[in-house]
Parts: C-alpha cells; sequence; structure tokens
C-alpha cells in the first residue's frame, strides 16, 4: 500500500507540472507581431516583474509564491509639444506658407517664368510661396513630368520654365507647311503650320556627348507608331525618322535626367509624342536649329 501511495503522488506531481507547462505556453495577450505564438522562456517575468509560477514542495503541497515588490509611484511623463499644423504667416507679405508645399531656391524666378508663359493659374511674382504659386507650380511639373510634383520651385522646375519662356518659334524658319523645329541650345520642340504655332514649345533632350543631334533641315521620311531599336534594343514609340537613324519617340526614360542623354533622337514625353505623331507625316519638314550644350 505504501508503495501503490508513493506512485500515486508521483502521478499527481507530474500531472501538476504539465498543466502549469502546458497553460504558460500561449500568452492570448502578446503584442508581438505574429499575433499569439509561443511566448519565449522569462518573456512573462520580464514584462511583468512577477516570479516563476509556484510549484509543489517536497509534500506534494504549492509553495507560495514571493510577494511582488510593492510598485513605486511614478509621475506621469509630461505630454511633448506638437508642431501646430496651422499655416503660419511670412514675415514680409503675410501670406500663409502652404503646408506641404515646399518655397524652393528659385521661387522668384519660377514665378516670372511662369507669369511669361502663361496658362498655368496666377502667380504672384514676388518670391513668396502661397495657395496659388502652389498649384501653378505643380500644374507645370505635371505637364512637363517633373518628379516629383510637389509645388517645389526648385533646379529642374527652374531649369524647364527657363529654357521654355526663352524659346523664340520664330527663330524655326517654318515654311507654309507643318514644321518640326527643335532648339538644341534650349533642349525645346514645337510646331508650326503656315507661320501659326499649332503647338506649344515642349521639352525634349537630344544626343548626348559623342551623339550629337546635327543642326539642319530635313524631312521625315519613315513613320512607325512602335520601332524596334537593333543596336540599343528598346522599343522606340511614335517614331518618326529624319536622318542617319535619328528621329522623333517617347522616351523610355526619365526626361529630366541629362546625363545619358539619347543617341541622336529627339526624345519626348509621352503626350508630345503623341501629338507630334498626330501633326505629322511622311513629308513633314524639320528644322533643328543651335548645338545642345556639351556635345
Amino acid at each position: 500500500m505504501r508503495h501503490v501511495r508513493i506512485s500515486s503522488q508521483l502521478v499527481a506531481l507530474v500531472v501538476v507540472v504539465l498543466v502549469g507547462a502546458g497553460a504558460c505556453a500561449f500568452d492570448p495577450q502578446s503584442g508581438g507581431s505574429g499575433g499569439g505564438g509561443a511566448a519565449p522562456t522569462g518573456a512573462a517575468e520580464q514584462a511583468t516583474g512577477a516570479s516563476a509560477a509556484p510549484g509543489p514542495d517536497q509534500r506534494g503541497r504549492p509553495t507560495p509564491a514571493a510577494p511582488s515588490p510593492t510598485p513605486k509611484a511614478t509621475r506621469p511623463p509630461a505630454p511633448k509639444p506638437t508642431r501646430s499644423a496651422t499655416p503660419k504667416p511670412t514675415t514680409a507679405t503675410g501670406t500663409p506658407t502652404v503646408a506641404g508645399c515646399p518655397q524652393g531656391q528659385h521661387q522668384r524666378e519660377v514665378e516670372t517664368y511662369l507669369a511669361r508663359l502663361g496658362g498655368f493659374g496666377a502667380v504672384t511674382v514676388d518670391g513668396r510661396q502661397s495657395a496659388a504659386d502652389c498649384a501653378a507650380i505643380k500644374k507645370f511639373q505635371k505637364r512637363y513630368g517633373i518628379r516629383p510634383v510637389e509645388g517645389r520651385a526648385g533646379p529642374t522646375t527652374y531649369d524647364v520654365a527657363q529654357r521654355l519662356a526663352t524659346t523664340d518659334p520664330a527663330r524655326c524658319g517654318a515654311g507654309t507647311g507643318t514644321t518640326f523645329c527643335v532648339d538644341l541650345t534650349r533642349q525645346t520642340v514645337w510646331a508650326v503650320r503656315g507661320g501659326k504655332v499649332i503647338m506649344s514649345p515642349t521639352v525634349t533632350r537630344t544626343g548626348m556627348s559623342g551623339f550629337r543631334t546635327p543642326a539642319g533641315t530635313f524631312t521625315v521620311n519613315f513613320r512607325n507608331p512602335k520601332e524596334w531599336s537593333d543596336p540599343y534594343e528598346v522599343w522606340l514609340p511614335y517614331w518618326q525618322h529624319f536622318t542617319q537613324g535619328m528621329g522623333f519617340h517617347e522616351t523610355t526614360t526619365y526626361l529630366h535626367d541629362k546625363s545619358i542623354g539619347s543617341h541622336g533622337c529627339v526624345n519626348l514625353l509621352h503626350a508630345d509624342a503623341v501629338r507630334m505623331w498626330e501633326l505629322g507625316r511622311v513629308g513633314t519638314r524639320v528644322v533643328l536649329i543651335g548645338r545642345r550644350p556639351g556635345t
């Protein structure tokens, strides 16, 4: 009988230990990203400061858990000051600074060129950002594929605005029919017909150093809405060839990355490539003037 009693006590001990281990394996209150995985050893102790779970003594009776230390009164952390979302007026004009529309280092110059170009909304040439200026600059950036479209008058926005505003369509010397004009110096392109501008100057990117696009007068002699370039293994959408393997086409890269340039072709934004495709035909006159800087 003594042997049976001892065996019963041992079985009870094993059951208590196993039930306790199983109960602590899963923590439904876990805040980890796993959403309810097994808690790591010692995680509860580290999180709460409590001692290990009580276990049986040699007589099979549970030992009392060690008392938790009395928590010390702590002062709640002071709230951190937050920046007000209310627009603050500038010191010079009292015009509110537009949230999310930073002022660039070329604010006044861009305002000047956008006012000269027109078509992008009202701008005030004062060198200070405003809601109207921000909207006009964003519209300009979106039209000419400048990234990011954030309304900031940065170097690229300034460069594009200056090139467009200083392009003189009358320099092309176009005839009576449709003519595609390219200012290689300013890297702009436009179209005229019968002495009238039918496509306003827009941005382009021509041949880089070693692949200079030549000035001169040529004629579109081949067109294909989707031409394949054998040497460079790239598609050339809205292809209009005019000389020596060079032609107009939509660019497949960021147009304003001047470091890469083209291999002599006249790169265009999508909307401009589509428009020139609509205006052109075999026999359309092409006039290129000036020379791209650095080529």
